[in-house]
């Protein structure tokens, strides 16, 4: 049942406690968060930590695999880092994309995810990559719904613990996707680079690894501050544009689990 309180207007509306996930449409798979409503208003925010994988289940996030092959001392080609890690941006861009009502574009996000994950070479991607991320970085009506949501500036998020995409594009929504569309070109660049790859310098998709503390623990940390007085179609983009993956705080536990 509502309840009712004071609003940030002074008025009396009913208050409403509502979940979103851990299995929403377009949402971080596993992810719970609980908002209290007040109109379409968020006034309060809490959020559940990930579930732990039962045992004998899979305990490895998929987007973070080279890096934790490369940590346990097996050699990593870059190249197929940077694969993945772009096949994961695009895969949050999938998800901003549908949240933000551009789902033809969406469509072009998922086939491109699917078709490095598949190992295609640059060629065969290399110029639909670039219409779309031009497209996409050029849309003034996406801009114009995304701009000046979810700020966090670059200090803030290095403070909070954040770092990859969301501490360099120091922004709102609108500055934390173009910064995916810049990293996914770039990384198109060096997908054949056979270099061993050093986890504790390349960056994993959501920033540098640790098993210890994952870099979706950072992002999560930082959505009460950012949800709380947005309105609930602005939440669902924040949520989307910051994108935490709550498998890596799985992992964590599981990590903690067998070191006792």
């Amino acid at each position: 049942m509502a309840e009712q309180d004071a609003d940030r207007d002074g008025l009396a509306l009913d208050q409403l406690h509502v979940p979103l996930g851990p299995f929403l449409a377009d949402w971080p798979a596993g992810l719970t968060v609980r908002l209290v409503l007040q109109g379409d208003v968020v006034q309060r925010v809490g959020v559940d930590e990930p579930a732990t994988p039962a045992a004998g289940g899979a305990a490895e996030p998929f987007w973070v695999q080279p890096w934790l092959r490369a940590a346990s001392g097996e050699p990593v080609p870059v190249g197929e880092a940077v694969r993945r890690r772009a096949a994961a941006r695009l895969d949050s861009l999938c998800r901003l994309l549908e949240v933000a009502g551009w789902p033809a574009e969406a469509v072009r996000a998922r086939r491109l995810r699917d078709d490095l994950l598949s190992g295609a070479p640059r060629a065969a991607v290399a110029h639909r990559l670039e219409r779309f991320t031009r497209r996409v970085g050029r849309s003034r009506t996406l801009a114009w719904l995304t701009r000046g949501i979810g700020v966090v500036t670059a200090q803030e998020a290095r403070e909070a613990g954040a770092g990859g995409p969301a501490a360099r594009a120091g922004g709102d929504v609108t500055a934390r996707y173009r910064q995916w569309l810049t990293d996914i070109r770039h990384d198109l660049l060096r997908l054949e680079d056979s270099a061993p790859l050093d986890a504790a310098v390349e960056e994993s998709p959501r920033g540098l690894w640790s098993a210890e503390y994952p870099p979706s623990a950072a992002l999560i940390a930082l959505l009460p501050r950012l949800l709380e007085g947005a309105e609930l179609a602005a939440a669902r983009l924040v949520v989307a544009s910051l994108d935490p993956d709550p498998d890596e705080l799985a992992a964590r536990s599981v990590v903690e689990v067998a070191r006792g």
